[in-house]
């Protein structure tokens, strides 16, 4: 589980930043959405972010999202790009690396990855981890001149003189050493508990533009999704789906397309080959969805209606329940910026409960805008509310809701919000 991130000279942070899933010694809901990953470490399950459009809510989504590529990214050469964009409304910013620290547990063992980088090499990157009490490092990796110098701690990773040279070899100064270590045919059991986290639990962010419906498709067309959970799902958010299906549908081939279909079609039948030239369509996979609906005699009947005939909140709530239920299965974080993107406030409620009656490791961070979330008093702690703003030099404040003095005091979060109270508002 992740407990801190810490941002700065990325994107519109341009200070260090401290975003944090700790839980302050605040005891609601601790069943449901406190999880100890260490004894008297108390993580939480899920955070929401709230601020004005352009504050930095989605760079925060971003900033995790660049990690999550840069890990196991390769280049082909030393002249590509490491991918990182600094903070540009300055002067001096642009020719400083942009800085990460992340702090996540792998069981009950903490770790701390970090990584400094300009546009075009790593500066520093390390693991360091906690056996104990005291921290140990698994590897540093600095630059020194214009050359990157790995070491491994001989405490605790084993490894052969060949296979070091060959991690340096491949490492080039734009990518990371777990991608450099990727390709090479080794083991160190404590590299790979930590790569095993990172490619398993730590799950590619959401965006409003995410195509999570042809992602849903495809994971059940493969057989990786439960179709019974994604239906128990939209049904528990009032569908009246009763079924998803996948069948072969045909399709008209336009004479002015065909020769290009036909590239860049793999058919290995000649038969189809054939009977797609005589006939000009070609069949397709798509997936359906049975409604049951009671007729005007009180009747059930069920109609049966392609992917594309549904409304965008059914495809997005598909979609959405696809991906959460793989980060719940896997106790994996997940951050789906603008959540409420295409669904109705009640359904963003509904999915926000259901995640969280589930027992395990999995985390939850959203961004929105939908503040009536800050009404119900049943569902957020305190300590799981975030805000952006944007300050008078074009960067980005983050900050805890738990900063605010008085909280206790106040009887409507929302109406505290609206008013400007806790800032994160358009300035109108």
């Amino acid at each position: 589980m992740i407990l801190e991130f810490k941002i700065a000279n990325f994107l519109s942070f341009k200070d260090e930043v401290v975003f944090s899933f700790e839980a302050t010694k605040d005891n609601s809901f601790e069943e449901y959405q406190v999880v100890e990953v260490a004894p008297g470490i108390r993580v939480l399950k899920i955070a929401i972010v709230y601020g004005a459009n352009a504050s930095g809510k989605s760079n925060l989504i971003n900033a995790f999202d660049f990690l999550k590529q840069f890990w196991f990214t390769t280049k082909d050469n030393k002249d590509e790009k490491t991918g990182t964009i600094p903070f540009l409304l300055d002067q001096e910013t642009p020719h400083k690396p942009s800085k990460f620290s992340l702090t996540f547990y792998v069981n009950e063992t903490k770790y701390i990855y970090t990584l400094e980088l300009d546009r075009k090499r790593v500066c520093l990157e390390k693991i360091d981890f906690y056996p104990g009490t005291q921290p140990a490092n698994l590897f540093i990796r600095q630059l020194k001149g214009s050359v990157s110098e790995i070491t491994f701690n001989s405490s605790w990773v084993k490894i052969s003189k060949t296979a070091k040279d060959e991690i340096v070899l491949r490492c080039l100064p734009n990518m990371s050493v777990l991608a450099a270590y990727n390709q090479v045919n080794i083991s160190i059991p404590e590299i790979e508990e930590v790569i095993k986290w990172m490619k398993a639990q730590f799950i590619k962010p959401v965006s409003p533009n995410t195509r999570l419906d042809y992602m849903a498709k495809r994971r059940l067309e493969k057989g990786v999704d439960d179709l019974n959970s994604i239906l128990n799902y939209l049904n528990k958010a009032d569908f009246n789906i009763t079924n998803i299906s996948t069948e072969e549908v045909e399709e008209e081939i336009p004479d002015n397309i065909f020769d290009l279909i036909i590239k860049r079609t793999e058919i290995s039948d000649k038969e189809e080959y054939e009977r797609m030239k005589k006939e000009r369509t070609y069949k397709i996979p798509d997936t359906f969805f049975e409604h049951k609906v009671i007729n005007n005699a009180g009747n059930t009947e069920v109609y049966k209606l392609p992917i594309r005939l549904q409304s965008d909140g059914t495809k997005r709530t598909f979609g959405l329940s696809s991906v959460i239920i793989n980060a719940i299965e896997k106790n994996a974080f997940l951050a789906i910026d603008e959540i409420e993107s295409s669904l109705h406030p009640k359904l963003v409620e509904f999915i926000l409960e259901d995640f969280l009656k589930h027992q395990g490791r999995s985390q939850l961070l959203i961004t929105t805008h939908y503040d009536g979330l800050l009404e119900q008093d049943d569902l957020l702690r305190k300590d799981s509310i975030w805000f952006t703003s944007k300050k008078d030099d074009g960067s980005t404040d983050l900050y805890s809701l738990t900063e605010f003095k008085g909280l206790n005091r106040i009887s409507s979060l929302l109406k505290a919000y609206q008013g400007g109270r806790f800032g994160a508002v358009p300035d109108l």
